[in-house]
């Protein structure tokens, strides 16, 4: 399945098919839930986390903002567009960075 910008996706809930269908293209798929509020991200790729991190020079909410909008696969756009609940998920985000570990050895 091709991903929808979240500007025009109006997907509420992904199905197991379409979740599987997403970790083989994304890597990762995950589930932010917040009350009655949920929403399904993929993990972000450099190009989403430099959008992010340009983003953020301007007001420190539009890193997360941009990294949920260039992640999002589903979900409750309140998530978005509600400070209550954008703040909370928010608290989850760097979950989604996901790091592998470096060694750096002076030669």
């Amino acid at each position: 399945m091709k991903k929808v910008p979240y500007d025009q996706n109006t997907l509420t809930d992904l199905t197991v098919e379409l979740i599987e269908e997403f970790k083989k293209q994304y890597k990762g798929v995950f589930q932010i839930t917040v009350e009655d509020k949920k929403c399904f991200l993929h993990t972000p790729d450099r190009h989403i986390l430099d959008a992010a991190s340009a983003g953020s020079k301007k007001a420190d909410s539009k890193f997360n903002e941009i990294l949920m909008k260039g992640s999002w696969l589903a979900g409750d756009k309140e998530l978005v567009e509600d400070d209550d609940y954008f703040f909370a998920a928010g608290k989850q985000l760097t979950e989604l960075i996901n790091t592998k570990e470096a060694q750096l050895k002076k030669l």
